[in-house]
């Protein structure tokens, strides 16, 4: 199966299409005042799906079954904090401390069970009818689902087309914010395989041109050997110990880029990369994390941590890792990747980014990006790393990505290497 950008911009428009009627029904449903925030495509493996759904915290969802122009599943799962807020809204006149759960630990009764069922019903009326008139066809909603739990298995039971823990789904993620509050829900769509490279074909995809489907899911393996390295690299030059937090691979508007960044002052660290494939990488950390880098890299820190001496440091730990992260690629792909010295920014969330969008956005739309965050399980630390490839290189390397390489080839670069780069 072939995914190529007209095909997934169509995708892109059904989740916006979708979540803005889920959005309004939601409105009238409940006389709350809703709309919609970030939307965008997410390529997530099969383990990381049920490692984010088995995180041991109680959820509650809603299933469905899709027949017609697409075929598969789809699941909507609050946590449980917007389903109680749900079931307050919808019930005003019930006092919730009669019905209520007092905590994540107990279950819904069947009337609130109901009410959670209804708006579950509603939102996915709305997705699936945003996704029906985008592609002008028709899709059949089985009737829905209640289910709970703190583990993937009953949110996943008897879907034969949820991932393999090493395949990729393609999952619409849509948040819904109320005035006042918002509802976190996450939004799985999982289709049937050959529906949905008929959809594909149905909207331009065609059997030559396009990115090859399983060497995507290969090539995020890549990325995710890379961010491996990464946090490798920042525990042997700062001590701090560190490991990959949360990993996903999101196809989105460049223009919606910077809405992915948080709203505060943030460190930059900013890589231009030249081969196959080119594109940009960006370091970002708050100025928490920052800090600790600085503390951990100087013997003497400087009193102002972000002055010349401090700058320096942030930037020598960003080469390495962005010799860490691209290094394996071009070994991988028997290819040389160079990149650019480091650029040090210091500023607002989406201001660190806004040059990579300007620069990639003369040439294309839509963009791949590689979105992983970087964590440090004691200290103050946090890193996100955004891969952005050049949208015609990255097609042309993965789909000449040797499987067989991924694992085999090492991804660490030598330190003669990343002095090169310096």
């Amino acid at each position: 199966m072939k995914l190529d950008v007209t095909a997934l911009g169509t995708f892109y428009q059904m989740a916006q299409e979708g979540a803005g009627l889920a959005a309004g029904r939601l409105t009238r449903m409940t006389d709350v005042d809703t709309r919609v925030g970030v939307t965008k495509l997410n390529f997530m493996r099969g383990s990381d799906i049920r490692a984010e759904l088995g995180d041991s915290v109680r959820k509650v969802g809603v299933r469905v079954e899709l027949t017609g122009a697409l075929d598969g599943h789809a699941v909507i799962v609050f946590d449980w904090e917007s389903a109680t807020h749900l079931v307050r809204t919808l019930q005003p006149s019930v006092d919730p401390e009669d019905t209520l759960p007092d905590s994540p630990d107990e279950e819904f009764d069947e009337m609130n069970r109901s009410a959670i069922t209804e708006v579950g019903q509603i939102m996915h009326s709305g997705f699936i009818d945003g996704w029906a008139d985008v592609l002008g066809t028709a899709i059949d909603v089985s009737t829905p689902e209640y289910v709970d739990g703190d583990s993937a298995e009953p949110f996943l039971a008897g879907i034969d087309t949820a991932p393999g823990a090493d395949d990729l789904a393609l999952l619409f993620q849509s948040q819904i914010e109320a005035i006042d509050t918002e509802i976190q829900f996450r939004y799985y769509l999982f289709p049937d395989h050959d529906s949905m490279e008929d959809v594909l074909a149905q909207q331009g995809a065609s059997s030559d041109d396009g990115i090859e489907y399983d060497k995507l899911a290969g090539f995020d393996r890549l990325a995710q050997r890379g961010a491996d390295e990464v946090a490798s690299n920042v525990t042997t030059m700062t001590g701090i110990d560190t490991d990959v937090e949360i990993r996903r691979l999101n196809f989105v508007p460049l223009e919606v880029l910077p809405e992915e960044i948080d709203d505060e002052m943030l460190i930059g660290v900013a890589f231009e990369f030249d081969g196959m494939p080119s594109g940009y990488l960006l370091f970002t950390f708050d100025e928490s994390s920052a800090r600790e880098i600085v503390n951990a890299m100087l013997p003497m820190a400087p009193d102002d941590e972000f002055d010349e001496m401090g700058q320096s440091a942030i930037k020598e730990l960003g080469n390495i890792m962005a010799s860490g992260f691209l290094d394996g690629w071009a070994n991988v792909l028997d290819t040389t990747i160079d990149h650019s010295p480091p650029e040090y920014n210091h500023d607002m969330g989406a201001a660190v980014i806004d040059p990579v969008v300007i620069q990639l956005g003369e040439n294309q739309e839509y963009a791949f990006v590689f979105d992983t965050s970087v964590q440090a399980a004691d200290r103050e630390f946090d890193c996100n790393i955004y891969a952005i490839p050049d949208e015609s290189d990255l097609e042309r390397a993965i789909n000449d990505l040797p499987m067989d390489r991924i694992e085999e080839v090492p991804t660490k670069a030598t330190l003669e290497e990343v002095e090169t780069d310096q």
